[in-house]
């Protein structure tokens, strides 16, 4: 009886009616509050998301796997454990979605890849172990590129994921599939990563929310290597308070990962996304460019109109131009000769079963030197003492997400990237040049809408602040959603 009456227009609750949809879209921080207060059960949540997975999932293919099964047996004992009085979490009774790149205890983890097609992990990574301690229901595995190599979200295993604002432009990458299925209410909740902007690019993209955090602060045991480490575990949401609440159950140390142990605390995170009170006293630089010398006039202008947002709640808005060395050249040679390391066997053994452009990088990788490597290394120090030195004259630092609103869908990520009519460089230099060097230096950086363009898609500005300051820049990133607010926007799908 009650599938019956979640697959109709409206949910019933206690003797009231909440349409299916409204409940989809409901932020984590308020649906948690509702299942605490039994106003709507782990269940009712649980079967709203997957019954819009299953009318929306055609039009985007945001999920590589969705486990219904299970997330109804855990929204089941959720509900129990509520019922019975238990101890719950912050997140008790609320659906989530994880990236493929990222081991879940029983449920299959590809990797995008057809080396893992049938692979079921027998237990969970850390971030997503303490998620479900937290009390949060995993409702499927999102869409990545095969092992999460580009910032277009496709791979020979599942084939494409669309943009919800306009089908024919990428999702970004490469935690697409979190993007997509966060801006259409597919769980308020989605687990990214982020080794570049694999975040922040497609949460710009989608017009949602998606945090890189200090790095360390989330353990990272998904990666061989740990001591150079620039990958990142992190949230996307619709809102800042639901970014902040979920990444508040993701940290702290763990021996799996070097870089979080002795990690002194970053603030309550939790609280700081609330955005309670002002920005008065906080110097904010903005600049427009990052590496590039090109950006698309419209993100210019609603980049620029966004900015006073900070001013009225307070903050001193400063221009500011900071020393800065590009970081793409150190880069690639750093992420290819990973690839080289991990994917040459893969790729002999796969032949075109493994995506072009992950083999094609993977080869390049072998073409770098152990001296490429150390030099790219020593700059990368370089590049972090550079922009730690940032927040002696400024709080925090503000730039757009991307250079222009969302490549169309079948771009070559090694092809250039047109803006302004012209063609510029290849993606990472001229679409995001903003988000690898963050990557590089661990900086906590968000991406947050900032507005639509008058064809109706979104665009990105990123909060960048120094390190273990991510209740600054969670903060900050409140004060603008106060002050802009977004989550009312919806794709017409």
């Amino acid at each position: 009886m009650r599938w019956r009456l979640l697959v109709k227009p409206a949910l019933l609750i206690l003797g009231g009616e909440m349409d299916r949809d409204e409940l989809c879209f409901t932020p984590a921080t308020e649906l948690a509050r509702m299942i605490r207060d039994k106003q709507v059960s782990a269940l009712e949540a649980t079967e709203a998301v997957l019954s819009r997975i299953a009318d929306i999932e055609p039009h985007i293919n945001a999920f590589i796997t969705v486990c219904a099964d299970e997330a109804r047996a855990a929204a089941i004992a959720a509900d129990a454990a509520l019922a019975a009085g238990d101890d719950i979490g912050p997140l008790h009774g609320v659906p989530l979605g994880v990236k493929d790149l990222l081991n879940t205890k029983g449920v299959r983890t590809t990797f995008a890849s057809h080396a893992f097609a049938d692979n079921v992990p027998d237990a969970d990574c850390v971030a997503m172990a303490r998620l479900r301690a937290a009390g949060a229901i995993l409702v499927g595995k999102t869409t990545t590129p095969e092992f999460g190599h580009k910032p277009m979200t496709e791979a020979p295993l599942f084939g494409q994921t669309r943009n919800p604002w306009n089908l024919e432009r990428t999702a970004g990458g490469s935690s697409g599939g979190a993007g997509a299925a966060a801006a259409t209410g597919l769980a308020p909740l989605h687990v990214g990563t982020d080794a570049g902007g694999s975040t922040r690019i497609p949460s710009a993209a989608c017009g949602v929310v998606g945090m890189k955090q200090t790095l360390g602060l989330v353990p990272h045991d998904m990666n061989g290597e740990t001591f150079g480490l620039f990958s990142f575990i992190n949230p996307m949401t619709r809102t800042v308070a639901d970014a902040g609440l979920m990444l508040s159950t993701m940290i702290g140390p763990h021996p799996s990962d070097i870089h979080s142990l002795g990690r002194a605390p970053a603030g309550d995170l939790a609280r700081a996304a609330k955005g309670e009170g002002d920005l008065k006293g906080v110097r904010i630089g903005w600049r427009l460019f990052l590496g590039n010398d090109v950006i698309d006039t419209e993100t210019r202008e609603i980049f620029e109109a966004a900015l006073p947002a900070f001013a009225e709640m307070g903050a001193e808005l400063i221009p500011y131009e900071g020393p800065f060395t590009p970081t793409l050249p150190i880069w690639k040679p750093i992420i290819f000769s990973s690839f080289a390391i991990r994917f040459t066997e893969m790729m002999e053994e796969l032949g075109d079963k493994m995506s072009e452009t992950l083999r094609y990088w993977t080869r390049m990788g072998g073409d770098y030197s152990a001296i490429d490597l150390q030099t790219a290394m020593q700059i990368r120090t370089q590049v972090f003492r550079q922009v730690q030195g940032w927040f002696e004259e400024v709080d925090l630092v503000v730039t757009p997400t991307l250079a222009r609103p969302a490549l169309p869908i079948d771009h070559d990520p090694r092809e250039p990237v047109e803006i302004e009519g012209r063609l510029t460089d290849e993606p990472r230099a001229a679409w995001y040049p903003y988000t690898h060097p963050f990557n590089m230096t661990g900086h906590p950086a968000i991406t947050l809408p900032s507005g639509w363009t008058k064809d109706g898609l979104p665009l990105g500005l990123q909060i960048v602040g120094p390190w273990l300051a991510d209740d600054k820049v969670l903060h900050a990133a409140a004060c603008f959603e106060r002050a802009r607010p977004w989550a009312d926007r919806r794709p017409s799908l």
